[in-house]
């Protein structure tokens, strides 16, 4: 994986494992009108963020196991 990280989808993982993010935070900060920039979609389909409903809070986005993975081995 080294190497052949895209380090936009890197800066995303990195910023969402530092806290789950409400998912309206997440649109909001990464939203982008340009159809090439499709971070937080590559992060979720790469399995690297997932998407979980907390009773109470709403609609969340964590890192997972292999996002994760993903930080460590590209040094981050």
């Amino acid at each position: 994986m080294s190497g052949n990280a895209d380090p936009l989808v890197l800066d995303f993982v990195e910023w969402v494992a530092r806290e789950p993010r409400a998912y309206a935070e997440v649109i909001a900060t990464w939203k982008t009108s340009c159809p090439r920039l499709t971070i937080w979609e590559d992060a979720a389909e790469q399995g690297y963020v997932t998407r979980e409903t907390i009773a109470g809070v709403g609609l969340i986005i964590a890192v997972t196991t292999d996002g994760e993975r993903l930080l460590r081995t590209n040094g981050r």
